[in-house]
């Protein structure tokens, strides 16, 4: 219904008031290009559709403040790692009294021992180790799986993402014959061949699922229970219950990374709705902003671990870094678990969560689109296809990249931040109703022009 005419014309005359509205981060890319490569400081900062990055200048709440002295409605927040806010004031009083205290000693603290009762407590699983990020979690999560259970494989689902680890960079691509396993090409300098200790299948197949796990050689599955980083694939009736069933059936451990979907609920998607992993992930929003992530896991799961440490050599085990635990880190997130990322805190968000989606659903009714709204909790996305995805080729398909840039682009030049990859949206407990309201707005202007 939107013309690649109308996308191109309107993309292009956004990009000139872009432009036209931010000379300071426009100077500011030509000056960091001098030093950093491709000119910032990290390449993800490239990601946004705009023709450089926003230069931040600050953050509060659900704000974002520019060096070009404009203030926008933050729906991204820092792509989940300020997701219950910018700088709460718990966290950055907690974080100005550690800063004269010491950073990192590598020595427990007295909030390190609340924190791992805190943990328990809110998402149910007794025992925890902390890392530096998600990415590193999930490393050390996969050698102790590999560990305790004498497997060498692990199982993925296609179009995952669990970080910069080296062993789910595999997807399912077109062949002749049907679908094949292919290493990721984009992957940087990548030498081992990872096909022979990494399965992947379609999400929500259960005929897959089963077929992999009877084989007895997976050591863990390892999955979000809902995904979300090839847009929002919700999990069909049941499925998670058969995943769960098949993986205790085969002896295979069942690890959640819930970095994204802790937008779910209190406790994370597992907590809110079921059903319990053997092992669960947290990164990014556990410390609001500071570098940490956490793993959690069963007694049983503990047991394991410690009988594997007793017959293994000393030395370098592969898991963790100095700065894993570091008390900068633990003061964090004892900070958020304790006082930020509260029950009251998610009745706001997903009441508001409810708000967006019904005011995006009627903009998409408005206009007759075949579009439709995806949700998980406090994380919302409008997707540019009739019917949801059930799986990650047919979310891939979904997509069209043209015409989400140029929405993103439009409503950022208007005062509102969506997040650069398939214009997801977030709902902080610092999100107010005018902002949701202001956004379903300013995306109905947005369709109106994109269909004139």
């Amino acid at each position: 219904m939107i013309s690649d005419a109308a996308i191109d014309r309107i993309a292009e005359r956004e990009a000139a008031a872009f432009r036209a509205a931010n000379p300071k981060s426009l100077a500011l890319a030509q000056q960091g290009s001098a030093n950093w490569f491709q000119g910032v400081p990290f390449h993800w900062m490239l990601d946004w559709p705009s023709p450089v990055p926003l230069v931040a200048a600050g953050a509060k709440g659900a704000m974002l403040m520019t060096v070009d002295g404009r203030t926008l409605d933050d729906f991204c927040l820092g792509d989940t790692a300020s997701m219950f806010g910018h700088s709460p004031a718990p966290l950055a009083e907690a974080l100005a009294k550690q800063a004269g205290e010491g950073l990192s000693y590598m020595l427990p603290t007295e909030k390190g021992v609340e924190l791992g009762a805190m943990l328990a407590a809110m998402f149910g699983l007794p025992r925890w180790q902390v890392t530096t990020t998600a990415s590193e979690a999930n490393r050390a999560v996969i050698r102790w799986c590999r560990g305790i259970t004498g497997r060498k494989k692990i199982l993925i689902f296609n179009g995952c993402y669990h970080g910069a680890v080296d062993d789910v960079f595999v997807d399912l691509r077109a062949h002749p014959s049907g679908w094949e396993p292919r290493m990721r090409a984009s992957l940087i300098g990548q030498v081992h061949d990872i096909l022979p200790t990494t399965s992947v299948i379609e999400f929500n197949d259960v005929v897959a699922l089963e077929r992999e796990l009877k084989r007895g050689d997976i050591a863990c599955v390892l999955a979000e229970p809902v995904m979300t980083n090839v847009g929002m694939v919700r999990d069909a009736p049941g499925y998670l219950e058969s995943l769960r069933r098949l993986c205790s059936e085969t002896g295979t451990i069942l690890v959640f990374d819930e970095t994204h979907t802790i937008s779910s609920g209190y406790g994370g998607h597992s907590n809110a709705y079921g059903p319990k992993p053997d092992i669960m992930v947290i990164g990014k929003s556990i410390g609001g902003g500071v570098p940490t992530a956490v793993y959690g896991f069963s007694e049983e799961i503990a047991e394991r671990m410690a009988k594997l440490n007793a017959t293994r050599p000393s030395g370098h085990s592969g898991i963790g870094t100095t700065l894993s635990a570091n008390a900068l880190a633990i003061t964090a997130m004892h900070a958020m678990v304790g006082k930020v990322i509260t029950l009251e805190a998610y009745r706001h968000m997903l009441a508001l969560a409810q708000r967006l989606v019904k005011g995006i659903e009627g903009v998409i009714a408005a206009h007759n689109l075949p579009w439709h709204v995806a949700n998980v909790g406090a994380r919302v996305e409008f997707v540019c296809a009739e019917r949801p995805s059930t799986n990650g080729s047919e979310a891939r398909a979904a997509m069209q990249p043209k015409l989400e840039a140029a929405v993103h682009l439009y409503l950022a030049n208007r005062g509102i931040l969506l997040a650069p990859f398939h214009n997801m949206m977030l709902l902080s407990p610092a999100t107010q109703d005018g902002q949701v309201d202001r956004l379903v707005h300013v995306l109905n202007d947005a369709v109106t022009e994109f269909l004139e």
